[in-house]
């Protein structure tokens, strides 16, 4: 390693400078959830002032409905246009590209073309174009479980012709039964070409996750880490290669973990179930995604190994050319080999594992 490229001094600062220095994914990202807080605090500061407690490490959310008061206050507040929507993305997509995320999957609130009056096409159009040159960006349609038996059916049953759009999400409050419209709308959408997603255990359990698999079809689940809770889910997901988009300090603050120690994602790492690192809604957490594996690192005690496996897990599921898919994994195993990564004495680099 060249003097140049030595970390620095800090051990704070020194896991950081390793980090950055792969390129990374982001699969697990609200975009309305994610505008970051300075927006809403420099455009109305009297309503939203500096450093709200609910983005304090230490605040915890009493419920999924308490969490969703607070982000649905924020988050409608600013998201009033399609002006906003590209105005939102485009500091969210630069927080990011200087961590290096280089690809991200985002969704919007499908039931936000009714409160805007505008095409889905139209606000996925204003999300892509504030990608800056080097970050690929694909968004996805997320809807509640209800949705279908409202006024977004013609909508939902137009999306297999939305060209721009990668593909759907299913989310909102585990406590709403997965209604029978999903399975089919989410198989006649694969049959367009398109991903399908769905959030389950988070506030449910592992049968969640079964129902997520078995029934919905999908590939990729948002979160799943309850389906920690059952070794026949567990293994269910590993054989079929489902991938589990995991938000570990999202998990925390919402108490669906109790601690960094206790988190899933190791053990669920150990049985053989892709996971992907995300931050899900940083308006709300004030997390950023380097403080997701910095925690994954210090207090859940994964291996510079295990975080390795993670970062290319996201690039084994990004929607990318196989060319291109090849070329990051190899820079990212290049880069695990040369460089001394935190926690092993190499020179240049104190161990600072704790």
């Amino acid at each position: 390693m060249h003097a140049s490229d030595s970390p620095p001094d800090t051990p704070d600062s020194a896991f950081r400078a390793w980090l950055r220095r792969f390129p990374k994914t982001e699969t697990h990202l609200h975009i309305e959830g994610a505008v970051p807080y300075e927006l809403l605090h420099a455009w109305r500061p009297e309503e939203f002032p500096p450093a709200p407690s609910f983005q304090r490490p230490e605040h915890h959310f009493a419920s999924f409905a308490d969490f969703d008061r607070v982000l649905l206050r924020h988050a409608l507040a600013w998201f009033t246009s399609v002006d906003r929507y590209h105005e939102a993305a485009k500091a969210i997509f630069a927080r990011r590209f200087a961590e290096s995320v280089r690809y991200l999957e985002t969704s919007f609130h499908l039931p936000m073309c009714g409160v805007l009056g505008v095409p889905g096409p139209v606000i996925i159009e204003a999300i892509r174009s504030a990608a800056p040159a080097g970050m690929e960006v694909r968004v996805f349609a997320g809807m509640l479980r209800t949705d279908y038996a409202g006024s977004l059916r013609p909508i939902i049953d137009d999306l297999g012709n939305w060209d721009t759009l990668a593909g759907v999400d299913l989310h909102g409050d585990e406590a709403e039964p997965t209604q029978p419209w999903t399975a089919a709308v989410w198989q006649r959408l694969r049959a367009a070409g398109k991903m399908t997603k769905a959030h389950a255990g988070e506030f449910d359990g592992a049968a969640r996750v079964r129902e997520a698999i078995e029934v919905l079809g999908v590939t990729r689940v948002a979160h799943g880490v309850r389906a920690i809770e059952d070794p026949a889910v567990v293994a269910l997901a590993r054989d079929r290669g489902v991938t589990f988009d995991v938000c570990p300090i999202s998990n925390l603050r919402l108490r669906v973990a109790p601690s960094w120690s206790e988190h899933p994602l190791p053990a669920l790492l150990r049985a053989g179930v892709r996971c992907t690192v995300s931050t899900d809604d940083p308006l709300v957490f004030g997390n950023t995604l380097t403080d997701e594996y910095e925690g994954l690192f210090r207090e859940a005690r994964l291996p510079a190994s295990d975080l390795i496996r993670c970062l290319k897990a996201g690039w084994d599921v990004a929607l990318i050319s196989e060319a291109e898919r090849r070329e990051r994994l190899a820079a990212i195993d290049h880069l695990a080999a040369s460089t001394p990564h935190p926690g092993v004495e190499s020179a240049g680099l104190v161990s600072f594992a704790t």
